[in-house]
């Protein structure tokens, strides 16, 4: 009698629930709670602070491999780098390096997650400026998608040079209305042209933050693309207006720094050679707004006598140090730099304490801004040690990372300690910088057949990197450097194109160019299966041993993730994957 009572009554309950239910949902309708409204998104405000966070995926928020740093795509698939540390450390990137990934291999999806998610950003922007609020003026909607467009051309110039052709998603397109259905059949080169062209007509001369891009830097943007089209004659057009009239977005003149090394000081950052750099700040409670993809790219078991400490990756290969032998202070363009003649002395095997003297020969200063080495002042920290800074030799070779290294005097200001490894810096990594700019357009001019004013241009790097000798404290070189300029006319269309392309390896090197300069050059077998690959495996067997390139690796495959999300019928995998 009980059980029953208590039945009628629970039934009851409930009946009388799902009659004040049908009456009434309103109690289903909870307001979202960090969730912004159209209203405050399409507010001139809620617009900038959209566009900002566009910028912000620009350094890929601590995808190591999402960033245009491309120190794994551009520079150790390029034969500049060695991935470093141990075997097993962060081992993904062993096959990258060896030419030996497939479609479904760990970090395939990096670079493609990053741009997509910035493209996705740039888009949003786009699409919430066509609700804009009252308060957003005909002009800030130009400000804004002009920058926007700037920045989607970017993203897709990225997916572009890794996976060649990926779905294109412009603002008319979103979820749940026809994202999941683009195909990824058309060439890019196009809707990147269309949106630099745009941001060219609509962007200022300059800024008022000049993290912000202008006009000069997407005319050195589209410029850098139709070498990729290889379309000369509207790259040198564009070049020409850049070098003569060019500013950066804080209105200075573009041109060289001074001294070398200056280029790369955080002291010293939006300077007069940097086009356009993803600005970087330490110490803000948030390492993401450094540089979050460098973090293990410092010498390794420094203590408080270098920097980093941590972990040992992006080592320079024995090759790429060769390439800066000289003989009459100018480089080896039969790249006879490997032979036994020529090799740069280095202490391979040979301890931190036993006596080692370094190579005697001459060479390019730029390498010892680019490299670390043994008995080489690194820095400001001390002479580099060799192996004691050196994770694996066996592995990777005894050389350090030098660029966008902090230096000791920029220890807590332009650092930060805020996480597990001191390597977090506030150094703008520039994505394009002058000199990039000048020998794109000394290439530019040696294919249109205007040899001797390409041989302007690289003579002008080069002289900035004659008066860039590496100094110790008592005023003595560092090293051997002897480099002078091309003071013969160049008269020759394939030597003076050897020579811009040499110019590129020795100026722009561990920066993540390489690759991508052998890709649209059509060099990489050439120069990875018959310089780098033969000369550094035979020093790193267990690493690199027969490892060789084939154009199967032109192109990063499609993320097999992808493929079987929205299937085989829409997404084409790139040819051998």
């Amino acid at each position: 009698m009980n059980n029953f009572k208590l039945k009628i009554g629970a039934l009851l309950a409930s009946t009388a629930m799902m009659v004040a239910v049908s009456c009434s949902e309103d109690f289903l309708e909870v307001p979202p709670v960090g969730q912004l409204s159209e209203a405050q998104l399409t507010s001139l405000a809620g617009l900038d602070a959209s566009l900002i966070a566009a910028y912000s995926q620009v350094n890929g928020r601590g995808n190591r491999l999402g960033s245009p740093s491309n120190w794994v795509w551009g520079s150790i698939r390029g034969g500049e780098a060695n991935k470093g540390t141990d075997p097993g450390d962060f081992a993904t990137i062993n096959p990258i390096q060896r030419f030996e990934n497939d479609a479904a291999g760990g970090n395939m999806g990096d670079k493609y997650n990053v741009c997509y998610e910035g493209i996705a950003r740039a888009n949003n922007v786009l699409r919430l400026l066509e609700s804009r609020q009252a308060d957003v003026t005909d002009n800030d909607v130009i400000r804004l998608s002009s920058q926007a467009r700037f920045l989607r051309a970017h993203f897709y110039f990225e997916l572009a040079r890794d996976y060649n052709r990926t779905p294109y998603v412009d603002e008319t397109v979103d979820y749940g209305s026809g994202l999941e259905e683009v195909k990824n059949d058309k060439d890019l080169w196009p809707f990147i042209i269309a949106d630099l062209e745009y941001a060219i007509a609509n962007l200022p001369v300059t800024q008022p933050q000049v993290g912000r891009v202008n006009q000069w830097a997407a005319k050195a943007y589209l410029g850098k693309v139709f070498m990729y089209t290889k379309e000369y004659s509207r790259a040198k057009a564009l070049f020409d207006d850049v070098i003569a009239n060019g500013v950066t977005s804080n209105g200075l003149k573009y041109d060289l720094v001074p001294y070398y090394d200056d280029a790369f000081r955080a002291a010293n950052d939006n300077h007069e050679e940097s086009v356009w750099a993803y600005q970087s700040a330490a110490n803000t409670g948030a390492v993401q707004n450094a540089n979050p993809e460098f973090d293990l790219n410092f010498p390794y078991n420094t203590g408080p006598a270098g920097p980093g400490n941590c972990c040992g990756f992006f080592q320079p290969t024995f090759t790429f140090v060769n390439a800066f032998r000289t003989k009459d202070g100018l480089p080896l363009l039969d790249k006879s730099y490997n032979s036994a003649a020529n090799e740069v002395k280095n202490d391979m095997g040979v301890a931190s304490g036993e006596a080692f003297t370094p190579d005697s020969g001459p060479l390019d200063p730029r390498l010892d801004h680019t490299v670390g080495r043994r008995g080489i002042p690194y820095l400001d920290w001390q002479d580099h040690p060799g192996q004691a800074w050196i994770r694996n030799q066996p592995n990777a070779g005894p050389y350090s990372p030098r660029k966008y290294v902090y230096a000791r005097s920029e220890q807590g200001s332009f650092q930060d300690n805020s996480s597990w490894t001191p390597g977090y810096t506030g150094i703008n990594f520039m994505i394009i910088r002058f000199a990039d700019i000048l020998l794109l357009a000394a290439e530019a001019e040696v294919e249109l057949g205007n040899l001797e004013t390409a041989r302007t241009y690289v003579n002008r790097v080069r002289t900035r990197a004659i008066n860039s000798k590496l100094m110790r404290e008592d005023s003595t070189m560092a090293a051997n450097y002897d480099i002078k300029t091309y003071d013969s006319p160049w008269t020759d269309a394939s030597v003076a194109r050897e020579a811009v392309r040499m110019e590129r390896l020795l100026e722009l090197g561990m920066e993540g160019h390489r690759f991508y300069d052998l890709q649209r050059w059509g060099t990489a077998d050439a120069e990875l299966n018959n310089l780098y690959f033969p000369y550094d495996g035979a020093k790193l067997p267990a690493a690199l041993g027969g490892a060789r390139y084939t154009e199967k690796y032109k192109w990063v495959p499609i993320p097999q993730d992808q493929i079987d999300l929205v299937g085989a019928d829409i997404l084409t995998q790139n040819p051998g994957f």
